[in-house]
Parts: structure tokens; C-alpha cells; sequence
């Protein structure tokens, strides 16, 4: 509903040509959604392999015959309908490593080997992202798998020691970006270099989260979004609208709400009783948890611009199905929290 009411106001105080369609595809999620969550477990622990290899097919198909938007190959059409595979990847991902790591032969291995392959399974989806490019999802597809790993016991200190390392790799890492990567940078450092061409849209972002004040300007009532001074504000700014229109009220409400929701997939997790619903119900927590922080880091400049849509609220297809059968997935594991590890 919160998503149906800022697309509306997006589109000017009209159901279309956002918030209608983005309705229909939350019904449609809902309905994946609904058939995930009543499914048996060993469903997805026994179909895991499969899905992470379909994954890995799809982002081979988006370098091979993908469609070009704004400077990346991110989308492949499928019977008609342009998808997002990097999306499908996440959960996809989750699945996969949530599974090898519940098998009980994995469990019992005392080998520092058995965390060689799962590596491998993080890096690849990881590396075929990059290449697209897409920097933004790459980085949270490492860090699902980076968390998920902790949570399955890998030592905390190779973790810790590698997050230490990547500061010193930085110039490194910056001259291997694309151009238009370095451009997002040097334009979050100083956008107003550049206030009617790459700096323009953060630009646009903080003078309408700080001109909505503490109850905002009204809803259908803000000048940059109404005005269309605002850019991409379905897309990856609408929490800039919604700050605008309702205020530091309706801004710390809609983080409160994404917070639940993340909280309410942590304490799931830790309740389970298997290994395998456990790891399920954190990595879809953290997979949310990551859009939702990065989002809003990057609307408000604390962080480059990425292209990353707030889940549930943000206009598109790809983002909102794949949330919706993530939360099926954490639904499933939570039915079956207390059963016995899973073979």
C-alpha cells in the first residue's frame, strides 16, 4: 500500500503508468509468494543446485544477448517481459549456500577445504554481475555471501582481515572501474561541480528531503517531484519524494517499517531449529536489510549513486517478484523451524 501511494503521487495523482502495474505485479508476487511458503522444505534444499545454476545461466545470457541501459547490459527479455537476472541471482544464491551448508557431510568436514567451493559459488555470480557492469548488486551479492559464511561458522578474523584489506585496494579497484562508475564517484565527492549534468540528481535529492521539514509539504503537494525537478523518483529516488511530501514523520516511519521487516527475518533465523531454515531466514534478512541501507545511503549522499531500488516501494518488475519470493522462501523456512536438520 505504502508503494501503491508514492507511485501514485510519482505519476502526478494517477494510477498510471506506475502504480497500477506495480500493484499487479504485487499481487502476482503475492500469489509466488503464497505457493513458496506452503511448499515442502525439501523442495528447495534438494532443488538448490538447480536454482543456482539457472542463475548463472541467466547472467551468462544478459553478457550474451542483454539489453543496454544506462550504460550496462542488465536486462534479457523472457517470453516478452524484460527481467533482471543479477536480481534472481541474490536469492538464487542464498539458497545455494544455505544447502551446502545444512548437507551433514558438509557440517562434519573439519577441513578448512570444505569452504573452498562455496567461495567459488559467491565469486562467480559475483564476477558475471561486474561484467554487466553493475557494481551496486555485485557488492551486495559479496556481502550475502559474506554473512551467510559467518553464520555458518567461517572464522570471524578471515572476514574481519579481508574488510581491512580492501581500504588499501582502493586505488587499485578505482582504476579498473568503468568511466561512468568513476564519474558516479567524483560526482558524490563533488556534486557541484557539475549541478545541471552528473551532480544534478543528489543535488536534486537533498533539496527535497530538506525542504519537506518535520511534517512535509503534503502529499501530491512537492514541488520537486511534482514539479519534475526530481529525477528517477519512482525508481531509486522515491524515498526523496516520500521525505518531501511527509516530512521527517513520514521519512522515519517508512525506515522503521523496513527495519521491522528486517528484524522480523533476523529473529526468525535464530529461532530456527535447522540449519538449513536458519541460514534461509538470514540471508533473505540480509538481503533486504542491504537494498533498504544502501538505497537510502544513497539518496541522502552518504554514499555514490548505484542504482539501487528501495524493495516494495520503488517501481519495478524484476526487484518486487524476487523480494516476494524471497519472503516465500523465509515463510517456508520458518513453517518448518522446528524439524530436524534436513537431508
Amino acid at each position: 500500500m505504502t508503494g501503491y501511494i508514492a507511485l501514485y503521487s510519482a505519476a502526478g495523482g494517477a494510477s498510471h503508468p506506475f502504480a497500477q502495474p506495480q500493484a499487479l505485479r504485487f499481487c502476482f508476487g503475492l500469489v509466488l509468494m503464497t505457493l513458496i511458503a506452503l511448499s515442502p522444505l525439501k523442495i528447495l534444499y534438494r532443488t538448490a543446485g538447480l536454482f543456482y545454476c539457472v542463475s548463472i545461466l541467466l547472467l551468462v545470457m544478459v553478457l550474451a544477448m542483454g539489453h543496454v541501459g544506462k550504460g550496462a547490459e542488465r536486462w534479457i527479455n523472457l517470453l516478452g517481459f524484460q527481467f533482471q537476472p543479477s536480481e534472481f541471482a541474490k536469492i538464487a544464491l542464498v539458497i545455494g549456500l544455505a544447502s551446502f551448508f545444512a548437507n551433514p557431510a558438509i557440517k562434519n568436514l573439519r577441513s578448512s577445504l570444505k569452504w573452498i567451493f562455496p567461495s567459488l559459488m559467491v565469486l562467480l555470480p559475483v564476477l558475471l554481475v561486474l561484467k554487466e557492469p553493475n557494481l551496486g548488486t555485485a557488492v551486495i551479492i559479496g556481502v550475502i555471501g559474506a554473512s551467510i559464511f559467518f553464520c555458518a561458522g567461517f572464522p570471524l578474523w578471515i572476514i574481519g582481515t579481508a574488510g581491512a584489506v580492501l581500504p588499501f585496494l582502493g586505488e587499485f579497484l578505482y582504476n579498473h572501474l568503468h568511466d561512468y562508475q568513476k564519474a558516479r564517484i567524483d560526482t558524490f565527492l563533488h556534486p557541484e561541480h557539475d549541478r545541471l549534468g552528473a551532480g544534478y540528481n543528489i543535488l536534486q535529492s537533498k533539496i527535497a528531503l530538506g525542504s519537506g521539514g518535520f511534517w512535509g509539504k503534503g502529499y501530491l503537494h512537492g514541488t520537486q517531484g511534482q514539479l519534475n525537478f526530481l529525477p528517477e523518483k519512482q525508481t531509486d529516488f522515491i524515498f526523496t519524494m516520500i521525505g518531501e511530501e511527509w516530512g521527517y514523520v513520514g521519512a522515519l516511519s517508512i525506515i522503521i517499517l523496513l527495519a521491522l521487516v528486517t528484524a522480523a527475518g533476523m529473529i526468525m533465523g535464530i529461532f530456527c531449529k535447522n540449519s538449513f531454515s536458519r541460514l534461509l531466514c538470514l540471508g533473505i534478512a540480509m538481503d533486504f536489510f542491504l537494498y533498504c541501507a544502501v538505497n537510502l545511503a544513497m539518496v541522502m549522499g552518504a554514499i555514490p549513486v548505484g542504482g539501487v531500488p528501495l524493495p516494495l516501494i520503488s517501481y519495478g518488475g524484476s526487484a518486487m517478484l524476487t523480494m516476494m519470493v524471497g519472503f516465500g522462501v523465509l515463510l517456508c523456512a520458518w513453517r518448518h523451524r522446528f524439524e530436524k536438520e534436513i537431508t
